[in-house]
């Protein structure tokens, strides 16, 4: 078994084991704060993320380092922590070789390729609609001030509609 100390999460570092995580996207997220880029971190805390077509990075997030994580429980991989590196290695090589669509085949697809791999909790339907719910109600924001990054643009924004929409 690992220790814990080789599980702990270290934002000034930007380490995250074990961790699926999330970054806001300069105005897709002011508008719907749910949405967002996501990334998975191996056993290690390198944060792999399908960026771009054709390419997945390495400790180089597409929009900024991440905002939320969810880190994830390795008594609940099949093939245990080397099987989780093979996963999300996998799923990375695989998705180095795919045009990035934002709505069908994106970053939430190449992190669910990897869970349904490493058949996280004994399951193989992971997919991006999932993967959104779970970083919602289960991810955890890296610093206090990192709620006010997803939510407040998106405030700000309402309360003009509202504005307008009441002079007019």
């Amino acid at each position: 078994m690992m220790p814990i100390t080789d599980r702990e999460i270290s934002p000034e570092n930007n380490r995250y084991p074990f961790c699926i995580v999330w970054t806001p996207i300069p105005c897709l997220t002011w508008f719907f704060p749910f949405i967002g880029h996501m990334g998975i971190a191996n056993s290690r805390g390198v944060i792999r993320d399908f960026a771009g077509s054709y390419y997945v990075a390495e400790d180089d997030m597409g929009f900024g380092w991440p905002t939320r994580y969810w880190q994830l429980a390795p008594e609940h991989m099949e093939a245990g922590y080397d099987g989780f590196d093979q996963a999300v290695q996998e799923a990375s090589d695989e998705y180095k070789t795919r045009m990035h669509n934002l709505i069908c085949d994106n970053c939430h697809s190449h992190v669910a390729l990897a869970l349904n791999k490493m058949r996280y909790q004994d399951r193989e339907d992971w997919n991006m609609v999932k993967l959104a719910w779970c970083m919602l109600t289960k991810g955890s924001f890296v610093r206090n001030t990192d709620f006010l990054s997803q939510y407040v643009p998106f405030i700000i924004i309402l309360i003009i509609f509202i504005a307008i929409a009441c002079f007019f």
